[in-house]
């Protein structure tokens, strides 16, 4: 599994910028007018918002940490007028109090100046107590009549309830439970960076083929799903129960079904229809999510399999088997 010793607060190995107000600059490539972007990260507090704005940092963003909402409008003006600032991102979160309640009305504005996106991050409620138990960090909202532990619990409840507004007008909503500080910045890095001149269109979208197994749950990251749970399971031949997807006699005996065939060559007619559009819209980052019974054998295969076909049409692509034993 994953390693999840990440975030906001989260780890000793968090990239986060320091408490307060703090800002940053990188060198950027000249961009239009129109091409400016402001980023509003903002979420669950443990979900990982100081280890993104780092990574939005070395993408040459301009980075701002705990701004007052009061100042975002006259910030979205310095971001559309600077000559030198061509993008920035920003953190927004429930350290804000009641004035997130005003957030709605002054992206409304901000949107009417330049490009805004708001990136929200979440995590299970699990995890971002275990989070805040090896950091050893208070959560912003405390109750200081309670235990540390119900302490952590209520908090991420009321934090819930405060940011709901938030999280319904977010335009990618992205659950950090099974990704480390290094994936993360990854998915950053595929969703936010610059796109490279002379780069083909194709190479401007990093793709995931994810395997998984349902009795695990369903990735809640996922764009697109595909249940290959219809194939002969080899969990059930002696000499492969034992073995994964990415053993070359166990991928032979799926391809040799001839419905596994028909699978690969429909879904990827599905992607070759989509996949432009996509890019059209300007989606960087596509989760595409292959999932059996135990995520061992036939989702491992089918990722593995995508993951090679869609690299050979020029895409960035890897491939990730959230349940496969390392």
């Amino acid at each position: 599994m994953y390693d999840t010793s990440m975030a906001d607060p989260a780890s000793p190995d968090s990239q986060s910028l320091p408490a307060g107000s703090s800002a940053s600059s990188g060198a950027a490539a000249p961009q239009s007018a129109e091409e400016k972007q402001l980023v509003v990260v903002t979420g669950i507090s443990g979900a990982g918002k100081g280890s993104a704005l780092k990574a939005f940092e070395d993408l040459g963003y301009y980075s701002v940490e705990n701004l007052p909402l009061e100042l975002l409008s006259g910030f979205a003006d310095l971001v559309r007028d600077s000559p030198e600032m061509q993008r920035a991102a920003i953190v927004v979160d429930v350290r804000e109090g009641q004035a997130l309640d005003r957030l709605p009305a002054i992206l409304l504005q901000v949107r009417q100046k330049l490009r805004a996106t708001v990136l929200f991050l979440d995590a299970s409620d699990a995890v971002l107590i275990r989070r805040f138990s090896e950091t050893r960090r208070p959560h912003p909202l405390s109750f200081t009549e309670v235990s540390r532990s119900q302490m952590v619990t209520r908090s991420i409840t009321d934090e819930r309830q405060m940011l709901e507004a938030v999280r319904n007008m977010a335009d990618s909503i992205v659950d950090t439970s099974g990704l480390n500080v290094h994936e993360l910045r990854a998915y950053i890095h595929a969703r936010f960076r610059p796109r490279e001149d002379g780069a083909n269109e194709q190479s401007q979208m990093l793709v995931t083929c994810l395997s998984f197994g349902f009795k695990n749950g369903v990735p809640l990251d996922a764009d697109l799903l595909f249940d290959v749970r219809f194939l002969p399971n080899p969990h059930f031949v002696p000499q492969f129960k034992r073995l994964t997807g990415l053993d070359p006699d166990v991928a032979a005996y799926i391809r040799n079904f001839p419905q596994s065939g028909e699978f690969v060559e429909r879904t990827m007619g599905l992607l070759d229809f989509l996949l432009p559009h996509y890019l059209r819209e300007g989606k960087s980052y596509l989760t595409i999510g292959f999932g059996c019974t135990g995520g061992q054998h036939r989702s491992v295969m089918m990722a593995e399999e995508f993951a090679q076909r869609l690299a050979g049409k020029g895409f960035r692509v890897k491939a990730l088997h959230r349940d496969m034993p390392r």
